[in-house]
C-alpha cells in the first residue's frame, strides 16, 4: 500500500484485528497547532559511567497540571491523558490497561561496538527525531553532533497520542534549513506541507552519549533546539 509517488491521503484502513473497528479520526483545524506545538513538560538524560553501564531516561510528569495528593506532596501521574476516553475503543481508559505513551527513552547497542543511550522531548515527534538521528549515523555516516544538528521533519497525518486525540491528514512539518525545492515536490505527491524555522524546538532536542567499546571514547551530541548540555569527566 506503500507508493514512492504519492502520499496516502489518510490513515490506511486497520487489517484483520480480532475485533474489527474503524478508527475515528478527529480532524484537527487549519489553525490547530496544539500538535505541532507540544507541552514543555518532558525531559531527557543520556549517562554511561566509569564502568560502561548505559542508562537512558525521558522524565515526563508535569505538575502544572495534575493534581498533588493531600498530605504527601506527591503528584498523581497525568499520563491517563493518553488513553481515549470512549467506551468501547481498544484503548480505552481502565483497569489494566496500558495507553500509548509518547516517552521514548532508547538505547541501541551493537556488540563489540558501541553502546549508545539517546531519546528526546517532543510529544509525537520523539520516534521521529529519534530515528531520524539514528539514521543519520549509521546510514550516511554523520558523528553524534552532526546527527543531532541536521534537519529534521515530522508526520502529524495520525491521531495524536493526547486528547482529544485529532489528526490532521497530510501534515508534513519541515525545518527550513531543508531547501524548498524538495517541500515544493512533497506538497506535489500529496503531502500538507508546513515549514518550522530552522532548529525549531518543536523538532525535538535529541541527545545521546555514544561509548566506543574498541577505543573506550565517550561521545556526547547536545541537540541546539532546546537547552541541553553534553558533559564528561
Amino acid at each position: 500500500m506503500i507508493a514512492r509517488d504519492r502520499a496516502g491521503p489518510d490513515m490506511p484502513p486497520a487489517g484483520a484485528l480480532p475485533e474489527t473497528r474503524d478508527i475515528h479520526l478527529q480532524a484537527a483545524g487549519p489553525d490547530d497547532m496544539a500538535r505541532t506545538d507540544p507541552r514543555l513538560d518532558t525531559s531527557y538524560v543520556a549517562v554511561v559511567d566509569s564502568e560502561g553501564n548505559a542508562f537512558s531516561a525521558t522524565p515526563s510528569d508535569g505538575s502544572y497540571n495534575i493534581p498533588v495528593i493531600p498530605g504527601t506532596g506527591i503528584c498523581a501521574s497525568g499520563r491517563g491523558s493518553q488513553s481515549w476516553a470512549e467506551a468501547g475503543h481498544p484503548c480505552a481508559i481502565g483497569p489494566g490497561r496500558r495507553p500509548r505513551l509518547t516517552p521514548n527513552p532508547s538505547l541501541a547497542i551493537r556488540p563489540g561496538q558501541y553502546v549508545m543511550p539517546f531519546g528526546t522531548p517532543g510529544g509525537d515527534v520523539q520516534y521521529q527525531a529519534m530515528l531520524q538521528t539514528f539514521l543519520n549515523m549509521e546510514v550516511f555516516g554523520m558523528d553524534v553532533q552532526q546527527a543531532v544538528e541536521a534537519p529534521r521533519f515530522a508526520s502529524f497525518s495520525f491521531p495524536s497520542s493526547f486528547e482529544p486525540h485529532n489528526a490532521m491528514p497530510g501534515r508534513l512539518m519541515i525545518e527550513d534549513l531543508v531547501a524548498r525545492g524538495v517541500g515544493d515536490a512533497l506538497a506535489a505527491m500529496g503531502h500538507n506541507v508546513k515549514w518550522w524555522n530552522g532548529h525549531s524546538w518543536r523538532a525535538g532536542a535529541v541527545c545521546m552519549v555514544r561509548h566506543d567499546l574498541e577505543s573506550g571514547v565517550r561521545w556526547g551530541g547536545a541537540d541546539p533546539r532546546r537547552p541541553a548540555y553534553a558533559a564528561g569527566w
